[in-house]
């Protein structure tokens, strides 16, 4: 340790962690503050006490990602300021959970006297995700009846006039009529005040839970009313019962107005500075946590998986990867993605269509990145009527992230949003691989594709190809190359071994079109140059492979695959590593189908070429390294006879001169049959074969 640990609060520079316990042990899944600090390690939050204390807002709104710590600030705030409630057998002096944080110290101690003492109603929203209206008002009642028990003290106040407890006792019986649970929350603070002599604190944490699930199943108008009325009444009809508010949430949901009444609302974002700290942890902090725990070597790996969000002015980690990094033994993975279904990029991906997937890819570069206003003020159901409300959303949910944070509050600023880190990279990634794993027949099929092009197995390739154009893909969508370029893009994307796929990246002396670059050594890199023209026939498409091919040569896109260039890895490492897999395609318009032309070209010895044509196929393999890309031979099925093409069927076999050692597979099709099989054995011995596949 770098710090001083005394007293159960261990100090590095400005930053202070409480372990009460001394145990090391980390609050996975502790919401609640007060068992936290007893049972765990916690990073010090607690100036957003002193922060709220001297904003000038009766009422604030924090919208802040999914488990960025909303919930535990929360309770902090609870357990700071809550006089304990006599009628709670769990209520205690919560004083000593905050000596030695940095409240506690702040101003020569003046916040103290805030400590235990004001009336607190705390309520959560997050069990109020019912698929119907009725389940969700019985789950409401549920919450606001037990609030109520929790201040059951107030059944027996001398301060409380007949009717006053009368209505208490209702609510808190249980026998409490609509009414009765409409006024609750005003009615529950005027209580407060009337008994204690002091305006109460109103806490809600995840107010925005079950309008989203009220939204996701038809009964949003009946949950938006409602809430409207009921915090309305309390937050401002009946400010002059109440001291200040904090709700929490993921997103502003002011377009329903449901605060529409409020305004001594303050809504506090991700873009503003003020609170940027009190949310998230910082690299200070991330590292102080690191040296406590002695973990500070894993702190570069772990910077690049969980920080890069940008709240105000301040960078910040995502709290619940950190934490759960450091519980796994320092294995990275996406621990924040699987808490939740990620709804924002699969609505994306899965509705997404070619220029909008062009957007996501860009994303997915090193440096990448899209330019949009953001309007924090969206919903889910913004994306029907406004397409472009999905980066608002992505941001807000936080699988986006802005360095423009001047002039919060503006929806006509232009931001430049990116991915954070590689967790959530790891996300897009993987929605993208459920999407096209759906369009290639399923993800047998999907790992089919993958193996054929990296194994060079031209048959399997062409057929895998074949079905997802034929039988998945509309051709009504695919009418350029653009629309065939994302196609391809997304289906690379899971190939065992390699990164994302690069798309239209410079390189060598010119740009390619698609790259896959290994993660590890000994593989291949992979590069396709695509051709589209439409009506083009068979020899067309042979000389637009055979350009396409001369093209990446002259233009030396591979050459920089040993040294780590454009989309290739760091660790490619020299002449070793000068297996190449070169791919194009050239696809056009066909009738019903689509044509598609494959050039493949592995290794520095041995130039391996296949074509394909979708609704024809044709396929040529083994070409010696010493023949010309033009040089193609008709291949003989073992009488001298060479196989023909049938232009009945659209089939026809291309293959190069015989094979001098190694082996090889050649395939022909007819009508989505492959019939014809050819493989040479390493001494250069030839058999056919008859192979029936019917898809």
């Amino acid at each position: 340790m770098t710090g001083t640990y005394e007293n159960g609060i261990y100090r590095e520079g400005d930053v202070r962690l409480s372990d009460l316990s001394g145990r090391r042990r980390l609050p996975i899944g502790r919401d609640g503050f007060a068992t936290a600090v007893q049972e765990s390690v916690v990073i010090d939050k607690s100036l957003l006490i002193a922060d709220v204390l001297n904003s000038s807002a009766a009422v604030t709104l924090f919208c802040r990602p999914r488990r960025f710590g909303k919930s535990l600030n929360m309770t902090m705030l609870k357990s700071f300021f809550e006089i304990p409630p006599a009628s709670d057998p769990n209520a205690e002096d919560a004083a000593y959970l905050f000596e030695g944080l940095s409240i506690w110290d702040a101003d020569d101690g003046r916040y103290r006297e805030h400590q235990g003492a004001y009336p607190v109603i705390y309520i959560s929203f997050n069990p109020v995700k019912k698929q119907c209206w009725e389940d969700a008002w019985g789950a409401l009642n549920q919450l606001i009846v037990w609030e109520y028990i929790r201040h059951g003290y107030l059944s027996d106040s001398a301060e409380l006039n007949e009717q006053e407890r009368a209505y208490f006792e209702r609510v808190a019986g249980w026998e409490a009529a609509d009414g009765d649970i409409e006024s609750s929350l005003i009615n529950l603070t005027r209580l407060l005040f009337k008994h204690h002599g002091r305006r109460p604190v109103v806490l809600i944490d995840e107010y925005d839970a079950p309008v989203m699930a009220a939204r996701d199943n038809g009964y949003y108008d009946e949950m938006v009313s409602f809430l409207k009325g009921w915090l309305t009444a309390a937050l401002k009809d009946g400010g002059q019962a109440l001291a200040f508010a904090c709700l929490t949430g993921v997103q502003r949901i002011s377009k329903e107005s449901i605060f529409s009444d409020l305004n001594n609302l303050v809504v506090n974002t991700s873009l503003n500075a003020k609170y940027d700290e009190r949310y998230g942890f910082t690299e200070d902090e991330v590292r102080a946590l690191a040296n406590y725990l002695g973990q500070s070597a894993h702190f570069p790996e772990m910077r690049q998986w969980y920080d890069g969000y940008r709240f105000g002015s301040v960078d910040v980690y995502n709290p619940w990867s950190v934490l759960n990094y450091f519980d796994n033994d320092c294995e990275c993975a996406p621990y924040w993605g699987n808490t939740s279904s990620n709804a924002p990029i699969a609505a994306m991906v899965r509705g997404g269509d070619a220029r909008l997937m062009r957007k996501v890819y860009e994303l997915l570069k090193a440096g990448g990145s899209v330019e949009a206003a953001l309007d924090l003020s969206v919903v889910f159901g913004d994306l029907d009527a406004r397409p472009e409300a999905l980066w608002s959303l992505l941001y807000l949910a936080g699988y986006l992230t802005t360095d423009d944070t001047e002039q919060p509050n503006s929806k006509d600023v232009v931001r430049r949003l990116r991915i954070p880190n590689l967790e959530i990279a790891s996300l897009y990634r993987s929605e993208i691989i459920d999407r096209f794993a759906q369009i290639a027949g399923g993800r047998d099929c999907l790992i089919d594709l993958h193996r054929a092009l990296i194994d060079g197995d031209a048959c399997l390739l062409a057929e895998e190809l074949e079905d997802v154009l034929l039988n998945s893909a509309s051709f009504y969508d695919l009418t350029s190359e653009n629309s065939y370029h994302m196609l391809l893009v997304g289906l690379l994307f899971g190939v065992p071994g390699y990164g994302n796929p690069a798309s239209n990246r410079e390189a060598g002396r010119g740009r390619f079109d698609i790259r896959l670059a290994p993660e590890r050594a000994g593989l291949p890199a992979v590069t396709l140059e695509l051709k589209f023209e439409h009506g083009a026939d068979a020899s067309r498409l042979q000389v637009l492979a055979t350009e396409a091919l001369a093209q990446i040569e002259a233009r030396a896109y591979d050459a920089d695959t040993a040294r780590g260039g454009a989309g290739a890895p760091s660790h490619a490492g020299g002449p070793t590593g000068a297996l190449r897999h070169r791919l194009l395609r050239k696809i056009s318009g066909c009738g019903r189908g689509a044509q598609a032309f494959i050039g493949h070209d592995v290794s520095e010895s041995s130039r391996c070429h296949s074509a394909v044509v979708f609704g024809r196929l044709f396929l040529c393999r083994c070409i010696p390294s010493k023949v010309p890309y033009a040089q193609f031979r008709p291949l003989t099925d073992g009488t001298e006879r060479p196989a023909r093409c049938d232009e009945r069927t659209s089939s026809c076999v291309l293959v190069s001169a015989p094979v001098q050692g190694g082996s090889a597979f050649f395939a022909g099709a007819a009508e989505g049959r492959t019939v014809l099989s050819r493989e040479c054995g390493d001494a250069g011995t030839a058999r056919s074969r008859e192979h029936v596949r019917r898809k």
